[in-house]
């Protein structure tokens, strides 16, 4: 009988696609993969360490898996992922429990790292300088539904934001050739599926660092010719290298989701110098006006920071404002993490947590008017949604237009519905009735 293992993937996209990744590598050895870790052998803990906020959930799921190990259920307990990258020494001494931690470099070598384990119980750390990523030939246990996946085009990251972590968790910025991602995108696409979000650090630095002309326009110049690919959605863009061939072909090829998820973080001139973002306030507005210009019906998605050290409520008011100026669609705010290591966590005037609080609420408040108000203007439209599949708490249906990312923005709820097309992965044409602060409701067109 083969050992059980179960994978519990933590924090983003990008850190799914590694679990996918594990989970593909460890099937093909033999280990019979589980969905729970009550029914495993083996559960293998990929983390996230990003702010504190994920630290405190991926140590909360460590200690309660240990449980398990305590109980007798669990042979062997496995940390991966960015919290092993972040602190292993640490970790170490401080969770005897856990046999191994597992850095993020060491993804491929998942299956070689747990049978040497198995032979010699010495060695719990394997963490290195990250330089791995995938390319289609790696076998994935994908987690995602049949009709939606995320490619990883590019890994780590070469910029020096004051209150990011990522580029010691991750390593510097290393892309896939373009080849290897359209061959991954058209085995999905035969696999079932329609949409394919792509995702990086930063997308729009996707393919300088192979210094061979590989941008991300060429890459999508190759993409849209994908059969059966419906969607093709672009998350996690630096503001930077908006060029207008890019912006043009993202406007006229109907396969390219028009949603750009850019994070601009503030737009405080003062804050953003501060944050070494390398672009002003006024750059941060002619970037938007130049979206907007490009791709008319734009769904643009920012994050914001708010409470970075030394932001003032002049600086605050200034970020207001801004947010209802821009008016964007979709929108996540964070309020400041501390994290040692960063340039940020040695700033003295540090705003205190009370006071980051409230400005997080006002402007997750202010945002939710904004969210509502352009929900309401879709009231009477058509909408192409691609169904998700059926939420009994609700008794509706739920689906996503192009405007809704997957697990991150809000969703369609489908008032009525029956028969073959009303499967997950369909697309229907929807008729929008109400609007939510963040969801819409609609029914089937020709029902």
């Amino acid at each position: 009988m083969s050992e059980r293992i179960s994978i519990v993937s933590l924090g983003c996209a990008r850190n799914l696609v590694d679990s996918e990744v594990m989970g593909g590598l460890l099937r093909e050895a033999g280990y019979e993969m589980v969905s729970q870790p009550e029914a495993a052998d083996i559960v293998l803990i990929n983390t996230c360490s990003f702010i504190d906020a994920a630290k405190e959930e991926s140590i909360d799921t460590i200690l309660e898996t240990a449980r398990l190990k305590e109980e007798g259920m669990l042979r062997t307990l496995i940390v991966a992922g960015c919290l092993s990258q972040r602190y292993p020494e640490d970790l170490a001494r401080e969770l005897p429990e856990v046999d191994l931690f597992i850095g993020t470099g060491e993804v491929p070598r998942v299956v070689e790292i747990l049978k040497e384990h198995q032979q010699n119980k010495k060695r719990r750390l394997y963490v290195g300088v990250p330089r791995y990523i995938y390319d289609h030939a790696a076998p994935r246990l994908r987690e995602t539904p049949s009709y939606s996946a995320f490619v990883k085009v590019s890994e780590g990251c070469d910029h020096k934001c004051a209150f990011c972590i990522i580029p010691q968790l991750r390593g510097p910025h290393r892309s896939r050739p373009i080849d290897s991602i359209v061959k991954e995108a058209s085995d999905l696409a035969r696999a079932g599926v329609r949409e394919i979000n792509l995702i990086a650090q930063d997308l729009t630095a996707y393919g300088r660092d192979r210094r061979d002309g590989t941008t991300l326009y060429r890459l999508l110049q190759e993409m849209v010719y994908v059969p059966d690919i419906r969607w093709i959605r672009l998350l996690y863009a630096y503001p930077n290298f908006l060029e207008e061939p890019l912006l043009d072909l993202i406007h006229e090829n109907e396969k390219i989701c028009k949603y750009l998820d850019i994070p601009f973080q503030h737009v405080s001139g003062r804050i953003l110098r501060r944050m070494r973002r390398g672009k002003s306030g006024s750059a941060v507005w002619d970037a938007i006006h130049k979206l907007r210009r490009a791709i008319p019906n734009l769904t643009l998605r920012t994050s914001l920071i708010v409470g970075f050290p030394g932001e003032t409520e002049e600086d605050f008011q200034e970020l207001l404002d801004f947010v209802e100026e821009a008016q964007f669609e979709r929108l996540g705010v964070f309020k400041y993490s501390m994290e040692e290591g960063t340039a940020a966590a040695s700033m003295t005037d540090q705003v205190p947590e009370g006071e980051k609080e409230r400005r997080w609420q006002e402007v997750m408040d202010l945002q939710a008017e904004i969210s509502r108000r352009k929900n309401e203007a879709l009231i009477g439209t058509a909408q192409e949604v691609m169904i998700q599949g059926y939420d009994p708490d609700v008794g509706k249906f739920t689906g996503r237009t192009q405007a809704h990312a997957p697990e991150v923005d809000g969703l369609v709820y489908i008032e009525s519905g029956a028969g073959a097309r009303i499967r997950p992965g369909n697309f229907v044409d929807v008729r929008i009735t109400q609007a939510l602060d963040y969801d819409l409701i609609g029914a089937i067109l020709g029902q």
